[in-house]
């Protein structure tokens, strides 16, 4: 008989430790979710390459802003630069590639190209 009880025990705390895995990774991608829907412009490429660069950070910035767009506390939508100003003011060094177009006869021509059809 008491073997059972500690069977059963055993059994009790191994599917606990399984709750609060899945509990810890369900939240996490409801954070990252919930963060993705709000963001705006460029703000899911930036989220991407903070990922990639500084995955711990950003995991830890991610649950941060759900929880405040869950509180109430942030509310409307957050762009790609707000984001980026956002990692870059906590240290986290993240590069964006960015192109500057001009529009001419109705199609767009990056700018390096139209300089140097000039020269």
């Amino acid at each position: 008989m008491g073997e059972d009880k500690e069977l059963d025990l055993l059994k009790a705390r191994r599917l606990l430790e399984l709750k609060k895995k899945f509990t810890k990774k369900t939240k996490e991608k409801g954070s990252r979710d919930l963060v993705l829907s709000r963001l705006v412009d460029r703000g899911e490429e930036v989220l991407t390459i903070a990922e990639r660069d500084y995955p711990k950070n950003t995991a830890l910035i991610v649950d941060k802003l759900a929880e405040l767009i869950r509180s109430g506390s942030l509310k409307g939508f957050i762009s790609g630069g707000e984001l980026l100003w956002l990692f870059r003011s906590l240290g986290m060094d993240i590069r964006i590639e960015t192109k500057i177009m001009i529009k001419e006869d109705g199609r767009l021509i990056p700018l390096k190209d139209k300089l140097k059809s000039e020269q």
